[in-house]
């Protein structure tokens, strides 16, 4: 049973950056690939980023390539989102999703979920 824990959401203006944090409780997550997805309010979760287990192959959505990267750490059991030049609509819950196979772009593919962090952008 893989736990994950994000961190790193908050409150900022447009045009700021954040970094979101995704911690595993076992090491045995470097064999995970790993997505992040976001669900605002009425909308369905989407897909926003995704990294193999080995953390040589990266996955973004269009509305996010170019401004967000994603990485991983794994002696520190740890995946980032790097989020830069933030918008109003990347407002939402984000989620750290860890699955052996993927990364997919489908989140009924994933067997550990994170709580979620907001991440809430103003104009």
């Amino acid at each position: 049973q893989v736990q994950l824990v994000e961190s790193g959401g908050g409150l900022v203006q447009a045009g700021d950056s954040l970094r979101l944090s995704c911690v595993a409780s076992e090491h045995t997550f470097s064999m995970y690939a790993v997505g992040w997805f976001r669900q605002a309010p009425g909308k369905e979760r989407e897909f926003v980023s995704g990294v193999t287990f080995n953390g040589h192959s990266t996955y973004y959505a269009k509305t996010v390539e170019g401004r967000f990267t994603i990485s991983r750490d794994n002696t520190k059991n740890t995946v980032y989102l790097q989020m830069n030049d933030l918008k109003v609509e990347d407002s939402a819950v984000y989620y750290c999703a860890a699955d052996l196979s993927g990364p997919s772009r489908n989140p009924l593919v994933y067997d550990y979920w994170g709580q979620g962090t907001q991440v809430t952008i103003s104009a």
